[in-house]
């Protein structure tokens, strides 16, 4: 299955992205986790790889895994970072040979000690000519991309954000997958700008229940994305009592989630983090058209 064949008048495409687990203790935790998720009935399963693409093997191995236990469709995410074209059309290759039909395509962030992303010889520079390559060699894989309601960290304007998204779609992009971001109505106008741009493919957003304020404050300042007021001084107030926040996140991250699927969002794409618990307890809470 395609990425854009989870989403349409009767389809609700619901969504979970790993991150490849450093040691065998995670692999199995992971397993654990995925076997209650996938309770829920995933339209499609995605993995990211760690910096600068040193997971990639392990990457490739815990979707095809997933496709294979769970008869999922599965997507591996693709980075633009320390690889030369040649590379990528490699990594690509072994991804169908393995049964994975589809890629996330990003530029990715600089390497570690970097301030700023530079191509290396022979590689590309811009998420939109990775979109490009994959439509170009692979034009039965399906493509999402990466999408920016409160505007990415690097953009000169939310403009400039905007067309360059818009660059990626008409590039071959099934998908746009959002960020992560805490108020909905950041997506909303993000959405209404997209459609005025005439960007039609689903956009789907990226939801993170928040489990922990200290690791929310670390993403978030990466990341970009901003804590309404309200809801970091419900988190505040839980002091030091990290199951009090748990309860917090997760009632916060349900009402966004409802608000979202009551306002006709194609789906939800969960940053499930390889935990089950959170996003669980989300779903358990909204009614989503299924």
């Amino acid at each position: 299955m395609k990425l854009a064949e989870a989403y349409g008048p009767e389809k609700f495409g619901m969504s979970f992205e790993l991150f490849p687990p450093k040691t065998e203790k995670g692999e199995a935790a992971l397993a654990r986790h995925l076997d209650e998720l996938v309770k829920f009935d995933p339209s499609y399963i995605t993995c990211t790889y760690g910096a600068g693409g040193s997971t990639r093997d392990k990457t490739l191995e815990i979707v095809a895994g997933v496709r294979a236990r769970y008869d999922l469709p599965v997507a591996t995410h693709l980075t633009c970072v320390g690889s030369t074209v040649e590379e990528l059309c490699g990594y690509l290759r072994e991804a169908q040979d393995r049964g994975i039909d589809n890629v996330v395509a990003l530029r990715g962030d600089p390497p570690q000690g970097e301030d700023r992303f530079t191509a290396i010889d022979g590689g590309l520079s811009y998420a939109s000519e990775l979109v490009e390559l994959v439509r170009r060699e692979f034009p039965n894989m399906g493509i999402a991309v990466a999408g920016y309601p409160e505007t990415h960290l690097e953009a000169v304007s939310p403009q400039a954000d905007l067309e360059n998204l818009r660059r990626k779609v008409d590039a071959g992009g099934d998908v746009v997958l959002t960020q992560v971001y805490y108020d909905n109505a950041d997506f909303f106008r993000f959405r209404d700008q997209c459609q005025s741009l005439g960007i039609t493919v689903p956009i789907v957003p990226g939801i993170l229940p928040v489990t922990n304020f200290a690791q929310i404050q670390r993403i978030t300042s990466l990341c970009g994305a901003k804590l309404p007021e309200k809801f970091s001084d419900e988190l505040q107030s839980c002091g030091e009592d990290t199951d009090a926040q748990f309860e917090v996140g997760v009632r916060y991250a349900a009402e966004q989630v409802q608000e979202l699927v009551d306002a006709g969002v194609p789906g939800v794409h969960f940053y499930v983090l390889n935990k089950s618990q959170a996003t669980s307890r989300v779903l358990r809470s909204v009614t989503v058209p299924r």
